[in-house]
């Protein structure tokens, strides 16, 4: 029988995670998988880009037959021919194309890091939230459980006839309401680990005791990694402008090509004994002089998206500015919450002893002593969620200061 015992708590115990483990397994899911794929996808293109300012090499062959036979078109032909060929000069476009792909890549790797830094706060929220929740329905069982027992109290003097029906009724509606609160905040429960199923990939069990580490005051806030992924977009726009103006400029090209011919003449008379091969050498320029204003409209409008970005990035700075001040303001109300639930726990329980003494002993009716009781109950729960929210308030003000959520995370 112990054997079994065992068996059946392991597996509960194996599944349940804190906070760490939680945010783990966020960051390593199907969506994040998405985005790392999708900037493995721009690197290799970048080595695309990279191998194609390298020198080509291309070889090809043909063979032909021709019904009207003369001097420059034999009966039966074969040629074969190699070509290299080199892009000398593009105008500077090549620097300002390996700029753009190497911000672009910086910025990739940056949203990759707010995703993740993202999903952890998600993750904090639920968590903490979730705590909370299951604060709420302990202190709500106890409730019942005392509205229970008055309730069985109440009826006894009904039955014996020394109290009145609307005394005992007040009680059951009082009991009623707080089972479907607890329905309630089950459901709310409910939903959280199913969010956090769909955020993981994983079934869920949540362990308490996960913390936050406060962020010192003297550590260098630094810009989000969103914002820090937008200064990156703003140098991608600047070289993708600089790279069009390359179109102002000349493309000077090199190409050799090595050709071997096998001309097989019905007429021997019209076989010219030509050479059986050629080797070309070129140097090529080509300038685009004008295009009817084509290129200046393509640059004013790489140069638009350009301004464009660093307006947003502005705007964004400024704002997540804004939101950190607030997440210091809002941790500084919750400490103040934090000492008045204190004091409400403290005046609700010494409260409710004395009402339910009174109330026990008929001097006072069920009104006074049923609010009594919902305070009590009340006061103990806004205490914990209050806990609760100072940790959320601390993840905040990490996030918003630009540090990884999950490297203050504390089991």
């Amino acid at each position: 029988m112990k054997k079994l015992y065992f068996s059946f708590f392991v597996p509960l115990f194996l599944y349940s995670q804190n906070l760490d483990e939680l945010v783990n397994l966020s960051i390593e899911n199907k969506l994040v998988n998405a985005s790392t794929h999708n900037l493995e996808a721009i690197k290799e293109d970048y080595k695309s880009v990279q191998s194609g300012y390298l020198p080509k090499l291309d070889v090809g062959a043909g063979y032909s037959i021709a019904s009207n036979e003369t001097v420059s078109t034999p009966h039966k032909g074969l040629n074969t021919y190699g070509s290299v060929n080199y892009l000398l000069y593009d105008g500077g476009k090549k620097s300002d194309v390996y700029s753009s792909y190497e911000s672009t890549i910086k910025s990739g790797e940056k949203n990759l890091e707010a995703l993740k830094n993202d999903l952890s706060l998600t993750v904090t929220n639920y968590y903490y939230n979730y705590l909370s929740l299951i604060a709420k329905k302990e202190t709500k069982v106890q409730e019942i459980t005392e509205l229970t027992a008055q309730k069985d109290r109440i009826s006894r003097f009904y039955d014996a006839g020394s109290t009145t029906e609307d005394e005992l009724q007040k009680i059951i509606s009082r009991l009623e309401n707080a089972n479907v609160t607890l329905k309630e905040i089950e459901l709310q429960i409910t939903t959280i680990l199913h969010n956090l199923e769909y955020i993981t990939g994983n079934q869920v069990s949540i362990t308490e005791g996960s913390k936050i580490q406060i962020l010192e005051d003297d550590k260098d806030k630094k810009l989000r990694f969103d914002i820090q992924a937008l200064e990156y977009d703003i140098k991608t726009k600047q070289s993708n402008a600089n790279a069009q103006k390359s179109d102002y400029l000349p493309k000077v090209t090199l190409d050799n090509t090595l050709s071997y011919y096998d001309r097989d003449y019905s007429n021997k008379n019209l076989d010219p004994n030509g050479p059986d091969h050629q080797n070309i050498a070129s140097a090529n320029m080509k300038w685009n002089i004008f295009s009817f204003g084509e290129t200046k409209h393509k640059v004013e409008s790489k140069q638009k998206e350009y301004l464009a970005t660093k307006s947003r990035y502005e705007y964004e700075k400024n704002k997540a500015n804004v939101d950190l001040q607030l997440a210091l303001k809002a941790y500084d109300i919750s400490l103040a919450k934090i000492k008045s639930s204190e004091a409400n726990i403290k005046a609700a329980q010494s409260a409710y002893e004395i009402i339910k003494s009174k109330f026990e002993n008929g001097l006072i009716d069920n009104v006074a002593f049923l609010q009594s009781l919902t305070e009590k109950y009340d006061a103990i729960s806004q205490h914990k969620t209050a806990l609760n929210d100072l940790e959320i308030k601390k993840a905040n003000i990490i996030y918003h200061s630009g540090e990884k959520i999950q490297e203050y995370i504390k089991w």
